[in-house]
């Protein structure tokens, strides 16, 4: 699939995600796969119901983890949240940066972005804004942000180069992002990754966890580390629909299969 068409699907599909006023956390769902059609979905995000800052009004449940938990971020901090959606994360990161902090999100999906902005103007909070932009080519100045954050996000970007490229050029010197997202583990079969996308969506764009790492290396980050790992197991009985039984047991027996990382980074120089 091109890259535009991809990008296309996301937005129309997170459009719809955001425009449905009785979207409920147990029914709803991620990714560009068939989501909220005639499959059960189980959300792979966490829980934020205890976190200071959650706005239950802006949590869609679509992530898959939680990067704020282990961003490092302090008072004060300038925050960029990548994919920021109805605002989830920015909320909790205003939490912690307090009145002198400023939070910032940053979607190309114009009904997530309506939704976010009610959000805002619905809380009051003054130092936080949202803006419409591509996370492949930011409209954002260089060296701007001492954190950056993403929930579930770039495994849904077509260009992941470019993105953490960017995320490279908005950081400040000495910055670091934490990002939790989506990645394979092992040599995932085709019939698998259907699986995998019918069960719990954001997984088309999923790469190696080792490809994935290096990828950021490579754009200069030091201090790359995996804050936390889990999987998302798909129960056997949507496995079954797509893979045999002895499929089945390779897979679970070999630790093949798709995991939530959250990882951290920081630009040097």
């Amino acid at each position: 699939m091109k890259a535009e068409d991809l990008k296309l699907i996301v937005k129309e599909k997170y459009g719809e995600i955001a425009s449905k006023s009785n979207l409920l956390k147990e029914n709803s769902c991620c990714g560009v796969s068939g989501c909220c059609g005639d499959f059960e979905f189980s959300m792979i995000g966490e829980e934020y119901n205890n976190i200071a800052g959650h706005n239950p009004d802006a949590d869609l449940a679509l992530g898959c983890g939680l990067p704020t938990q282990y961003a490092g971020i302090k008072i004060g901090d300038s925050v960029l949240d990548l994919g920021s959606g109805a605002g989830n994360d920015c909320f909790v990161a205003r939490a912690i940066v307090g009145e002198t902090g400023h939070v910032t999100g940053i979607d190309f999906t114009d009904e997530m972005l309506k939704k976010a902005f009610q959000n805002l103007k619905k809380s009051g909070i003054k130092n936080m804004d949202f803006v419409k932009g591509d996370i492949e080519n930011m409209p954002l100045n260089d060296n701007t942000f001492d954190v950056v954050i993403s929930n579930c996000v770039l495994n849904l970007v077509p260009d992941k180069q470019r993105a953490f490229s960017e995320i490279y050029r908005v950081l400040k010197s000495g910055g670091h992002f934490c990002i939790s997202d989506v990645v394979a583990l092992g040599n995932l079969p085709q019939k698998l990754r259907e699986a995998a996308e019918m069960y719990a969506g954001c997984v088309s764009g999923a790469i190696l966890k080792e490809e994935y790492l290096a990828l950021i290396k490579e754009q200069g980050f030091a201090d790359v580390e995996v804050k936390a790992e889990r999987e998302i197991k798909i129960p056997e009985d949507v496995l079954s629909k797509y893979i045999s039984s002895e499929t089945i047991n390779e897979i679970q027996q070999n630790k093949v299969g798709i995991f939530s990382i959250t990882v951290n980074g920081t630009k040097n120089g």
